[in-house]
């Protein structure tokens, strides 16, 4: 095997090897609202759920490149709510499109074409064209440097497209129509259709 020495590499070519082998990371289309009711959208793949009871959710955020909070960061700080946005296929090229530099304030919600819709618990709105929509509130802020903290949210709420849930009661999820995708290395991208099943040894 080759072993590279993260210490012998620049912050930048250390990122580059590790989201190339951390795949797939699933995407988070992050809505946020600002002090003057102006909505972001950013995406973030240094993302995923981390623990139940109570169920949470861990987003890793960089600052920008002058080290300036970026707006999601801001706004996660400021009103202690944030939506998570379940990206699909469908949603691909509108996700990308939100994560084009913008000046502070300015709104990535037209520029994308996508839809906003009220959230049912937080004051920050859900993308109505996402599958899924977890309403988060801030639990932790942790800063990790000068440019990277990692915020970990308490997901108080989770909506579905009607269409994906097969069974209410059991809380039974359509997997292939969610249709969700992860992030691979460089410019790639990967969905979750090409599934298997392995049952694990306990039964469970």
């Amino acid at each position: 095997m080759k072993t590279f020495n993260l210490a012998d590499l620049s912050a930048t070519d250390a990122y580059k090897l590790l989201r190339n082998v951390v795949t797939p990371r699933p995407i988070a289309l992050v809505t946020t609202i600002d002090e003057a009711g102006v909505v972001n959208a950013a995406p973030f793949s240094f993302f995923n759920a981390i623990a139940f009871d109570p169920c949470m959710v861990v987003l890793g955020l960089e600052a920008r490149p002058d080290g300036s909070p970026k707006d999601t960061s801001r706004n996660i700080r400021d009103s202690r709510e944030f939506v998570v946005n379940i990206v699909d296929r469908a949603m691909a090229e509108k996700m990308n499109a939100c994560s084009t530099p913008l000046p502070h304030g300015e709104s990535e919600i037209p520029l994308a074409g996508f839809t906003v819709e009220p959230s049912q618990t937080i004051k920050p709105p859900r993308i109505a064209e996402a599958p899924v929509a977890l309403e988060c509130t801030r639990h932790t802020t942790l800063e990790l440097g000068n440019r990277r903290e990692i915020v970990v949210g308490e997901v108080q709420s989770i909506s579905v497209r009607d269409a994906l849930v097969l069974d209410e009661e059991k809380l039974h999820i359509d997997h292939i129509g969610l249709d969700t995708i992860g992030r691979l290395g460089a410019n790639l991208y990967a969905t979750s259709r090409d599934t298997f099943e392995m049952k694990r040894p306990d039964g469970r």
